[in-house]
């Protein structure tokens, strides 16, 4: 199998990545694990050779045990931000996302048999923005209430004054 695209880089790392919006009822799907006190978008990174839609239908379906369709491209998303554990812990990383919307059908029931990098199992878990847990990208619980059909590109910036 490919290898993710993630590249080491001066002291940091450069990650191509994508995220699904699965929404229903008014609620968005996020996944967790036990290690983490907040969630994150169902995805991952792309790999090696793969386009961003391959990498979301296959990402979705690892994480949720479901083929989703896309619907659409809505948000690209640029973040600076420091790892948290193995050998990026304290690392910057430079992140692009690409985060579409898929077709949720009426019956879909996800499960989750995903596993972190570090092999924490993961949870799946629906919020919307009045859940009081933390989850990422945080753009999410403003821009999903009233989702619109361009795309936006988004920048989060969370360096620390380091002189990057």
């Amino acid at each position: 199998m490919a290898s993710d695209c993630t590249v080491a880089i001066d002291n940091g790392f450069i990650n191509l990545r994508v995220g699904a919006i699965i929404m229903k009822n008014g609620k968005w799907l996020m996944v967790g694990n036990r290690k983490d006190d907040y969630l994150y978008s169902v995805g991952g990174r792309i790999k090696f050779g793969e386009t961003a839609e391959e990498a979301i239908v296959r990402e979705v379906y690892e994480e949720t045990g479901n083929k989703l369709e896309i619907d659409r491209l809505g948000f690209i998303h640029e973040n600076y931000f420091y790892g948290d554990y193995g050998k990026k812990e304290a690392k910057l990383i430079y992140e692009v996302s690409y985060f579409f919307y898929m077709k949720t059908p009426e019956d879909f029931e996800p499960v989750c048999a995903s596993f972190t990098d570090d092999d924490s199992e993961e949870k799946l878990v629906w919020v919307d923005e009045q859940s009081k847990i933390t989850y990422y990208p945080e753009f999410f619980r403003d821009e999903l209430k009233n989702p619109g059909y361009g795309v936006k590109h988004i920048v989060t910036d969370n360096r620390k004054n380091d002189g990057v």
